[in-house]
């Protein structure tokens, strides 16, 4: 299968799921158990597809991080058991890790609450010529601190800055700067796994019932399903609002985790084909170089 064919399989794979622009976007459009048109029994099948994507996965990365031109920025924005951690562990199994950078961003610190909200992320974006991988983001100062607006008051933001117009202002503020990341070569996808209240109660209780799962289990993972429905509206606005050509969103079905894998994977090899990356080419001068080199080691005893 030449690149091209490639590009063309992965594109029909995660175009259903890209948003370019946000305006009428609605979550309840896409399906958390939608599998397109694969057989969700079929497991052998997904297994396949996915190490076929995650082979050429380590070719094209292989050529962004020789180029040394481009950078790629991932980010994944789920309600908790989504399968955030599994997907970026499944699809960026065959990148050399000296090319990934990944960072999971928690609860702020004092010293990040002592600075602007995009600050802890600006200093963990990658270099060129490697993919980096924003567990959680920026964008959890539109989603949790929204659903709980008193998480705003510890920002010491001053007061007459807090109005009504916040969450536009934020959504017009990261739009902005992924324009800026866009122009100096750091191509930004945005993640959405969009998993039922259903399935999440389901994982949710098979980390209880595995004690090897227990550690994945938190008590404020249940209250937080309590506002289900405040996060659903502010997910939906997210994406209307900071969804772009530039910066798309893949909001991705995720009751298959196996479904959800493929279409990161889709979507990534999507992007990196696109880009056109090639090795280096040598100058003349070089390659002379490397002709010496070789007279030399071959005239060795």
């Amino acid at each position: 299968m030449d690149q091209q064919q490639i590009l063309e399989r992965a594109h029909r794979f995660c175009s259903p799921f890209r948003i370019s622009d946000g305006a009428g976007f609605r979550l309840a459009q896409v399906d958390p158990g939608n599998t397109l048109h694969l057989d969700p029994s079929d497991k052998q099948q997904a297994t396949a597809a996915l190490q076929e994507g995650v082979d050429i996965l380590a070719e094209l990365q292989e050529r962004l991080y020789a180029q040394d031109r481009w950078a790629v920025l991932l980010i994944f924005q789920a309600m908790d058991a989504a399968g955030k951690d599994g997907t970026i562990k499944h699809v960026m199994s065959g990148v050399n890790p000296q090319g990934c950078q990944v960072c999971a961003f928690k609860t702020p610190t004092a010293i990040d609450l002592d600075h602007d909200y995009l600050w802890r992320c600006q200093r963990e974006l990658p270099e060129r010529g490697r993919i980096g991988i924003f567990n959680r983001s920026y964008y959890e100062e539109t989603l949790v601190v929204r659903v709980h607006p008193e998480l705003l008051q510890r920002q010491k933001i001053p007061a007459p800055l807090i109005g009504k117009e916040i969450w536009r202002e934020r959504f017009h503020d990261i739009r902005h700067f992924e324009e800026y990341l866009g122009r100096n070569g750091i191509i930004v996808r945005k993640f959405f796994l969009h998993v039922s209240r259903k399935e999440q109660k389901k994982r949710f209780l098979e980390r209880l019932d595995h004690p090897e799962k227990n550690w994945k289990f938190s008590a404020a993972d249940v209250r937080e399903r309590a506002f289900w429905d405040d996060y659903m509206v502010a997910y939906e606005e997210m994406i209307q609002h900071t969804a772009t050509p530039t910066s798309p969103w893949y909001v991705v079905p995720a009751d298959h985790k196996w479904f959800t894998r493929l279409v990161v994977a889709a979507a990534l090899i999507d992007t990196l084909i696109e880009l056109k990356l090639k090795y280096p080419t040598l100058s003349d001068e070089a390659r002379q170089q490397l002709e010496q080199a070789r007279r030399e080691l071959e005239a060795e005893d």
